[in-house]
C-alpha cells in the first residue's frame, strides 16, 4: 500500500507541473499531459481504495 501512495503522489506531481503550464502558459500540450495524468492518477486512487479496504478486513 505503500507503494500506492508513493504512485498517486509522483502522478500528482506530474498532473501538477502540467496543470500550471497549461494554465498559465497556455501550453495546449502540457494541457494533454495533464488531462492524461489525471486519468492516471483517478486509476491508482481506485487501485488503493481496493487495498485500503483489503487492509482494514
Amino acid at each position: 500500500m505503500k507503494e500506492l501512495v508513493e504512485k498517486v503522489a509522483e502522478l500528482y506531481v506530474a498532473f501538477e507541473k502540467d496543470a500550471k503550464a497549461q494554465v498559465e502558459n497556455g501550453n495546449k500540450a502540457a494541457g494533454t499531459r495533464a488531462r492524461k495524468a489525471s486519468l492516471a492518477i483517478e486509476k491508482a486512487m481506485k487501485e488503493f481504495r481496493k487495498a485500503s479496504l483489503e487492509a482494514s478486513k
